[in-house]
């Protein structure tokens, strides 16, 4: 009965003098006051407590996402056993490294729970009975069960289970695993348009052309065109191999070298040259060649023709800025995975489709509208002055596609170590 998962309990009894215990009379089990030898064996009476249906599919989630599910139990090891090989945690073939625990006692369990920490490991613990406290407490995130729980459990546990359902503690890990995929994809989205924001003014300071970009349409880009997009990536859905990644290294931070690199040192490149293939080509279209443009700004301001020249710099700082929106576009939409191809990911993030046209339509409004020359100091710009981005757009989409293609094909090699972020 016991290799079934059955709990085997063995009831018998004993004739006792009513003269020595009489009716009310305080039997302790504690300090046993009563005697426990000369019985007469009644019989045996099985109970079974089944695991729920969806726990061996949530052991199956965890082995492939890199987290070791160790049992311990009270339970006889035999009835231990069965249980384990019910729900998944022991393979029939032993090909996984899976430990069951069973007859353990309160200080062995935490003896395990701090065994697991001294090897480096991020332990959870859950539990619901008084015994199991010690553990719960002594773990990186103890979980006690809401329903079935102690009160002494839930005290000294870090989150309560409201279901008592194992599945569930999974789900959070999942979830868990989303939010800082997206907090990094955000965080990657914003930081790639500083390149674009800072270059032109490190240009115009030592090669001293006429400014490439102003101080108000930085703003616009960070304040304004910038921001729905960046928070709708936090509604982004899960990539479907999110559960098949191995856990982060504890060291690894939220902002690190290899997101710095691809923000930075790839796509921010990408788009300053989107900005400055723009301002050169309406340079050129207004008579100042590429060449011609240095040292021009200490001339820029000659009053013979400052009215011309000061509209020319407010259509450059409008086209720059127009076509940095633009190349954003193409990296909001590359930002949407990490490993995953954006056609597998595909385009339901509705959120991100709305920021998409707030960002077109803001920069349509800053450029077009009424007085936006006086108040912000853009100006309207010819449509064919739009189209400058496209070519890079394109550029970062094939790029980042092409990248995480042999991440997914190579993992572990040096592109996966270099840029995946």
């Amino acid at each position: 009965m016991g290799d079934q998962g059955e709990r085997v309990l063995g009831f018998c009894d004993r004739l006792l003098s009513e003269r020595m215990f009489p009716p009310g009379f305080p039997f302790d089990a504690n300090n046993v006051n009563f005697p426990t030898e000369g019985l007469r064996f009644l019989g045996l009476i099985t109970m079974v407590d089944p695991p729920r249906v969806n726990v061996s599919d949530a052991v199956a989630k965890c082995r492939s996402a890199g987290i070791k599910v160790i049992m311990i139990t009270g339970d006889h090891p035999i009835t231990a056993r069965a249980i384990a090989n019910c729900v998944g945690i022991i393979s029939p073939r032993n090909n996984h490294t899976e430990i069951v625990f069973a007859r353990t006692s309160p200080q062995q369990k935490l003896k395990i729970v701090e065994g697991c920490q001294r090897s480096g490991a991020i332990v959870a613990v859950t539990g619901d009975g008084v015994n199991d406290s010690p553990a719960l407490k002594q773990a990186d995130i103890g979980i006690a069960m809401g329903k079935s729980g102690s009160d002494v459990s839930k005290q000294v546990a870090d989150m309560v289970l409201l279901d008592d359902n194992f599945a569930s503690i999974v789900l959070g890990v999942e979830e868990g695993r989303l939010i800082y995929e997206n907090i990094k994809k955000s965080i990657s989205f914003t930081f790639t348009s500083n390149i674009p924001e800072l270059v032109p003014f490190i240009f115009f300071i030592i090669a001293q052309v006429p400014k490439p970009l102003g101080i108000g349409t930085i703003l616009f880009i960070d304040l304004g065109t910038d921001l729905v997009p960046a928070i709708s990536l936090a509604y982004e859905k899960a990539e479907s191999d999110i559960m098949k990644r191995k856990p982060r290294n504890i060291e690894d931070r939220l902002v690190n070298k290899r997101l710095m690199m691809a923000a930075y040192g790839q796509i921010g490149v990408i788009q300053c040259l989107a900005g400055f293939f723009v301002y050169y080509i309406i340079m050129t279209q207004n008579g100042f060649l590429p060449l011609t443009l240095f040292n021009l700004s200490s001339q820029w301001d000659d009053n013979s023709n400052y009215y011309d020249r000061h509209i020319l710099e407010k259509t450059i700082h409008t086209a720059f800025f127009i076509n940095i929106v633009l190349v954003q576009w193409a990296y909001l939409v590359v930002a949407k995975t990490r490993r995953n191809s954006i056609f597998t990911q595909g385009m339901k993030n509705h959120i991100l489709t709305t920021g998409i046209i707030i960002q077109t339509c803001v920069a349509a409004f800053l450029s077009y509208g009424p007085h936006m020359d006086y108040i912000f100091g853009m100006y309207p710009i010819r449509a064919v002055w739009w189209l400058p981005a496209i070519p890079f757009a394109l550029f970062i989409i094939l790029y980042d596609e092409g990248r995480k293609f042999i991440i997914r094909r190579y993992p572990g090699r040096f592109i996966d170590r270099l840029t995946y972020y």
